[in-house]
């Protein structure tokens, strides 16, 4: 602490009057740090034991401050001593920003925020990393084979040993060869900041800041904005993610010229593999150190990974690796995480008298039925298909059973109110049930013709009510809505791309 005090006198020629140590999520990294203050100044310092890692930091944010890019700007450093002095960014996340301004929906300057974010990662990409010193890079110069296996590693041995998912070693190590050769294909000549996520990213000023980029390294545009989209408590919507991922792709092509179809063909393949660091991550520090507030984070990325498995295809087979992830959302310790990682108080809901209800809209017509993933075996499937189909009129085809015109369409149809009332009666009772017996799953599905009007609308519908009961947590999933908007996105990009 001495140091930091040190620095902060011999920068501004002042004294400190005030330290405070901060928490969040840098406190993962093993890093102390420190905010010191007096009445005209204020600054943070660091204290870490790795030099090569807070060199990398250091030169890393003096040479992007050169490009323009809004980083911290390096006060003083001791790097005998395990210490340095940066700016001050304040206390606002953009994950903080995002969870104060989210109802249902997430407000309108949160999605702003994010597009900011994404137009100044190419500036990082391409513009800083034509020129970066990639030999100060650490622990490796690159996302090699090398950081690759030991990210596959990592997430095989703290996570799914530790959360006791059975797989077959040999046959899961091939598997783990083909995805490593797969991701080393795409192009790879770009500064890859490593860990590009909500908590890293700072507001001030109505602009965003960026932090923690000390494990950057040369590798793949596809990883960063893989990171930021897919980060797993930000939770965001699939159609906003796509919305966002062609809005970077926009914001690319004024750096270089790419086509839309290569990045895509290595995308979601670099999605699982930042998945799996991140699963990685929530076991060593969670399971093995105990971190319980890191298996927090679990249920949001199984989330993602459901989605995933649902929605994309991979262009090489994964068979030993898809079985394993299928395992996880299978297992019932993994889907109570969320819950064992309260603490037990008066009045906080806990595992044994909270119930997860998952709905689902969905098309007869592609796919079927969805299946259950909790090892629950099902539950409730509604045919939406007897009720008037907003479909058949042209002012409805380009919309949903979300948008405005079409839920008040259906709102003034009786037999739609009389199956609504029907189904509440239903479920309200065995929702009542599953509680008094501790269940911790039950599955509610509405099916139409096309899965875009009428069984989206009773979804959302029967979600709002379930939504209001206490001890219950609603997870809401229209699929045919997730799997068109995956599917345009090649050919809205190419179109923009014109």
């Amino acid at each position: 602490m001495d140091v930091l005090t040190q620095l902060f006198e011999q920068h501004f020629g002042a004294p400190v009057q005030r330290v405070q140590p901060l928490q969040g999520a840098l406190s993962g990294s093993g890093r102390s740090i420190i905010r010191l203050s007096n009445n005209r100044y204020r600054a943070i310092g660091i204290l870490y034991g790795v030099r090569e890692e807070n060199l990398a930091f250091l030169e890393f944010s003096r040479h992007f401050r050169r490009h323009g890019l809004p980083v911290p700007e390096i006060y003083a450093e001791a790097l005998n001593e395990g210490a340095y002095l940066e700016e001050d960014l304040g206390d606002v996340t953009l994950f903080d920003f995002l969870s104060k301004n989210r109802q249902g929906e997430i407000a309108p300057p949160v999605i702003d925020a994010y597009r900011k974010v994404l137009e100044i990662l190419p500036r990082f990409q391409v513009d800083a990393g034509r020129d970066l010193n990639y030999k100060v890079c650490y622990p490796r110069a690159s996302f090699d084979r090398q950081s690759i296996i030991w990210d596959l590693n990592y997430f095989k041995y703290y996570f799914l040993r530790l959360a006791g998912i059975p797989f077959n070693e040999q046959a899961l190590e091939q598997d783990f060869t083909r995805l490593t050769k797969f991701l080393l294909s795409a192009d790879h000549d770009y500064f890859l900041y490593r860990d590009f996520q909500s908590r890293n990213i700072m507001l001030r000023d109505d602009g965003p800041y960026f932090v923690d980029y000390q494990g950057g390294r040369r590798g793949a545009l596809q990883y960063d904005v893989a990171s930021l989209l897919y980060d797993a408590k930000a939770d965001l919507p699939p159609q906003l993610r796509q919305e966002l991922l062609e809005h970077y792709l926009e914001a690319l092509r004024k750096h270089i010229r790419i086509s839309s179809r290569a990045f895509m063909e290595h995308y979601y393949a670099f999605v699982y593999v930042r998945l799996m660091q991140a699963f990685g991550a929530y076991g060593f520090r969670g399971f093995y150190e105990r971190k319980v507030h890191f298996l927090q984070s679990v249920p949001y990325a199984l989330k993602n990974l459901r989605w995933l498995l649902h929605n994309v295809t991979l262009p090489v087979e994964l068979p030993t690796l898809i079985e394993a992830f299928r395992g996880m959302l299978g297992s019932e310790k993994l889907l109570n995480l969320h819950f064992e990682a309260q603490p037990s108080q008066p009045g906080v809901e806990t595992s044994a008298n909270r119930l997860t209800v998952r709905v689902y809209s969905f098309s007869f017509h592609r796919g079927g039925v969805p299946k259950d993933e909790t090892g629950n075996g099902g539950g409730f499937v509604f045919d939406g298909r007897s009720i008037p189909n907003p479909g058949r009129e042209e002012r409805f085809k380009n919309l949903t059973g979300k948008d405005a015109p079409v839920v008040e369409f259906l709102d003034q149809q009786e037999s739609a109110q009389q199956f609504l009332a029907h189904v509440r009666a239903l479920v309200d009772e065995s929702v009542g049930e599953y509680q008094r017996r501790a269940f911790k799953n039950l599955m509610i599905s509405f099916g139409c013709t096309g899965g875009q009007h009428r069984s989206v609308y009773l979804a959302e519908q029967l979600a709002r009510h379930l939504g209001e009961k206490n001890g219950v947590e609603v997870i809401l999933h229209h699929r045919e809505l997730e799997r068109l908007a995956t599917e345009n996105a090649p050919a809205v990009m190419e179109k923009a791309a014109e």
